[in-house]
Order: structure tokens, then C-alpha cells, then sequence
């Protein structure tokens, strides 16, 4: 089902409910698919559009989408990634343009580039289509579930596996160029995979040995690597995608070890906060934003100091975005809007079964994947105080 016309100023509504302990009584909106709608007391957005891309299944138990969507400039198409194994180019007010059948659920988004679409598969193939018809352009057999959006650089992709494997692919041909690999520990680890920062010659990037390593992109050799993680212990991974400041630090985390700052070109240690369960991070204006299990927290890039810190509880943070002056937080059970100046929630919105994956943001558009298969699209209007 495809809405538009006559609900484009529509905001979703259902009674105010106390959702984070710390944040007071946040105000959430639901789903308009079952829900009047309702006016909310701010008006953080509207929404455009909508469309179902993934019927339910009456065997299926808290469906989950983990893929960002993806955005074609050049054919102004939005990009989506559903657990069903479909790869679909959606138009202006959500017409489908193409589709294509991978087979298994993705556990990242797409990439888009001059007119190629980058699609990384839990069937362990990298796959390169055509934007505009959805053709195949080539595919390369990594042999390992991908779970990572493609990053790209002037002549090669780069995807990480869930086993530990960094694959560099050209773009021009698919054919591989390097690849590192890292033994995973024994024990535990986190479901997650670390995506590669590049800048210039060089990406950072983390494994579930509770490792951040720098590597040349020429051949894919080790410039340093630092442990993040404790001597011992159970889920050390850093699965955190760095982030990088003007001030040439890297910024990474491990699940148990804490928030890192190093020295992007030696790896030496800047400063360390000790905080445990981070699994996203995003640096704006001087200031770190780490996110994961039951925390959303801002530090002072420069120095490490905590700025506020709130707990989530039993939900757990999952990759933000900041646009509009607002924070967008997925947190599984719904989307948070948070006020970054403090970390107070402003309002959560749920679109049924909540959100897992990050918005994509173009302009003032904000592109929203539901767990129950529903694309939004948002219309931002702003800060709302």
C-alpha cells in the first residue's frame, strides 16, 4: 500500500507514554497504518509518503531491518535493502522502478555511485548494479556474509565480512585487490562488523578481536594497529565504524573496553573513557557521540570529558544521524528524536515494530526503514524546542 495526496501533512499519534526513565515522559507517535492521526505537541516533521515493501509472516517474531536505505542522486530514487532478499529502486512518491532478487537478508545498506548500485549480500556476494534499470554490472564471490555498506574510494570497494575479513574490490571489473584478515577470538562476540573510515591513502577499521588497525588502501598493509580491548574477557569487539575529526583523531570503541582517541596517523592513545556497550559513534562540532546497549553519551572530542550521558535502559542505541538540529536515534522499538546540546529526548516515533536501521537523510527529506518493512518519507521541519 502507497499513501500520498491527501495525507502529506500527516504526523502519526497515539497518547503520550513514559518510554526512557531518564528522559522523562517522551512523547511517542505511532504508526499510521493503525493509527489516527494526531497532532504532536512540536512539529518535528511530516510525512510525505509511505509504502509496505515486505508483507508479514504470521511465523515471523519481531521482524528486524537492518539496512540503511541508500539514495540515487542521479535518478532520484531511493535505494532499499529488505529482509525478504529484494534490492528495489523506489521513485519520488515510492513507485517501484526495479527489483532485484538476492535471496537472504541483508544486514547493511547499499551504496550508490555514478550510476552503480553497490550491494553487499549475507549470500557472500558484493554485487554491482545498474542504478537506472538494476542490471548487473558484475559481482564478486566473497565467500563470507557481508555486513557492511560498501565504501568507495577512487578505484576500489570496500566491504567487511562478519568472519573478520576486509575485502578492497575494484570498481571498474569486481576483481579482487587485496583482502586483510583478522582471527576472531574465542568465546562471545557481538553481531556486528566494523565499516572501514577512509581518508586519502589510508582506512581504519575494527575487528571482533577487540582490534583497530590502519591500512595503506595501495595493498591493503598495516600502517599500526592498537588493542582496544581488555586482556581478557568476553565481547572485545570493536565494532564501532571510526570516525575522524580536523584535528587528525581517530575515533573508535570496543563493547567492553571503552571509547578510544588516537592519533589517526601513529595509533597512539589520546584519551580513554571507560564506558562499556558503545557501538556507534558520530563527531560533530567538537563534540563525540557514542551510542549502544542503554546509553547515548556526548564527550568533548579534545579531551574525553563527559558531557551528559543518557541512559536508554533495556533499549540499545543503534547508529545516529544528525540533521535538522536534531539527533535521530534508532533504538529497535522506535526512532528517537534527541536534543544534542543535552541528550534529552524530545519525542520517539514507532512505525510499527520500531526502527533498526539508520535514516538516510537528502536535504530536508529524511528516508526511514520500519522493522515491519514500511519506507517513510519524512519531511523535517527543523528544531522544535
Amino acid at each position: 500500500m502507497r499513501i500520498s495526496s491527501g495525507w502529506k501533512r500527516w504526523v502519526g499519534g497515539l497518547a503520550a507514554a513514559s518510554l526512557l526513565g531518564a528522559c522523562s515522559a517522551v512523547p511517542v507517535y505511532g504508526n499510521p497504518v493503525t493509527s489516527a492521526p494526531k497532532q504532536p505537541p512540536h512539529h518535528y516533521f511530516s510525512v510525505d509518503w509511505w509504502t509496505q515493501l515486505v508483507s508479514p509472516s504470521l511465523l515471523e517474531y519481531a521482524p528486524r531491518e537492518d539496512a540503511r536505505p541508500a539514495y540515487d542522486e542521479k535518478n532520484e530514487r531511493v535505494i532499499v535493502l529488505t529482509r525478504d532478499g529484494l534490492v528495489r529502486s523506489l521513485g519520488a512518491e515510492g513507485q517501484e522502478a526495479w527489483r532485484f532478487k538476492v535471496g537472504n537478508r541483508f544486514y547493511a545498506g547499499a551504496t550508490v555511485d555514478d550510476g552503480i548500485v553497490y550491494v553487499p549480500s549475507t549470500d557472500g556476494v558484493l554485487y554491482a548494479l545498474d542504478a537506472k534499470t538494476g542490471e548487473p554490472r558484475w559481482k564478486y564471490a566473497a565467500g563470507e556474509a557481508l555486513a557492511t555498506e560498501p565504501v568507495l574510494t577512487n578505484e576500489l570497494v570496500l566491504v567487511a565480512s562478519q568472519s573478520d575479513t576486509l575485502f578492497a574490490v575494484k570498481r571498474a571489473t569486481g576483481e579482487l585487490a587485496w583482502l586483510y584478515r583478522r582471527d576472531p577470538p574465542s568465546g562471545f562476540t557481538i553481531h556486528r562488523a566494523s565499516t572501514p573510515a577512509v581518508r586519502g591513502q589510508t582506512a581504519w577499521v575494527g575487528f571482533s578481536d577487540g582490534t583497530l588497525v590502519s591500512l595503506d588502501l595501495t595493498d591493503g598493509g598495516v600502517r599500526w594497529e592498537r588493542s582496544l580491548a581488555p586482556k581478557s574477557g568476553q565481547f572485545v569487539d570493536v565494532d564501532t565504524t571510526p570516525v575522524l575529526d580536523e584535528a587528525g583523531r581517530v575515533y573508535a570503541a570496543s563493547y567492553s573496553g571503552g571509547l578510544y582517541a588516537l592519533d589517526a596517523e601513529s595509533g597512539d592513545v589520546l584519551w580513554t573513557s571507560v564506558a562499556e556497550g558503545i557501538t556507534s559513534l558520530l563527531v560533530h562540532g567538537g563534540v563525540v557521540m557514542a551510542v549502544g546497549d542503554a546509553r547515548l553519551d556526548a564527550y568533548l572530542a579534545e579531551s574525553g570529558k563527559l558531557l551528559w550521558s543518557n541512559p536508554l535502559q533495556e533499549r540499545a542505541g543503534l547508529e545516529p544521524v544528525l540533521v535538522k538540529g536534531m539527533l535521530l536515534v534508532p533504538v529497535q522499538r522506535s526512532l528517537l528524536f534527541v536534543d544534542p546540546r543535552t541528550g534529552r529526548a524530545r519525542m520517539a516515533w514507532d512505525p510499527g515494530e520500531g526502527v533498526s536501521a539508520t535514516p538516510r537523510v537528502v536535504g530536508a527529506k529524511a528516508y526511514v526503514l520500519s522493522n515491519n518493512g514500511y519506507l517513510y518519507a519524512l519531511r523535517l521541519d527543523g528544531r522544535s524546542g
